[in-house]
């Protein structure tokens, strides 16, 4: 009978031992589970910032784009004016020859 008292109390001991290393091993995955998060949730901010930059870039950038074929058009269509002045009014530049620079007189006011 005394034999039987101490493998109840040893009995007794492992299972109190068996549930504090439980509850250590719990607890020590349930911290490990919170840094997860909390690195998770630092990662996705750190990629939204990213993303929010890139995205005021693709802005600028449409932006930029946008008046380039703006100005594109409009050198497009002052060589589209000069062609048409070519063939449909036929008109050109005078050579040389016939090109006469007239030059104004100095007057006293342009001398001051």
């Amino acid at each position: 009978m005394n034999n039987n008292n101490n493998d109840d109390i040893l009995s007794s001991g492992n299972k109190g031992l068996k549930k504090v290393v439980v509850y250590a091993v719990l607890v020590a995955l349930v911290f490990v589970s919170a840094m997860m998060v909390v690195f998770q949730v630092f990662e996705y901010r750190h990629d939204y910032r990213d993303l929010s930059a890139y995205m005021r870039e693709k802005d600028d950038l449409n932006a930029e784009w946008g008046r380039l074929l703006i100005e594109q058009q409009t050198f497009g269509a002052t060589a589209q004016i000069g062609s048409r002045a070519v063939t449909q009014l036929r008109m050109f530049s005078p050579p040389v020859a016939q090109t006469v620079v007239i030059s104004l007189p100095m007057t006293s006011k342009q001398d001051k």
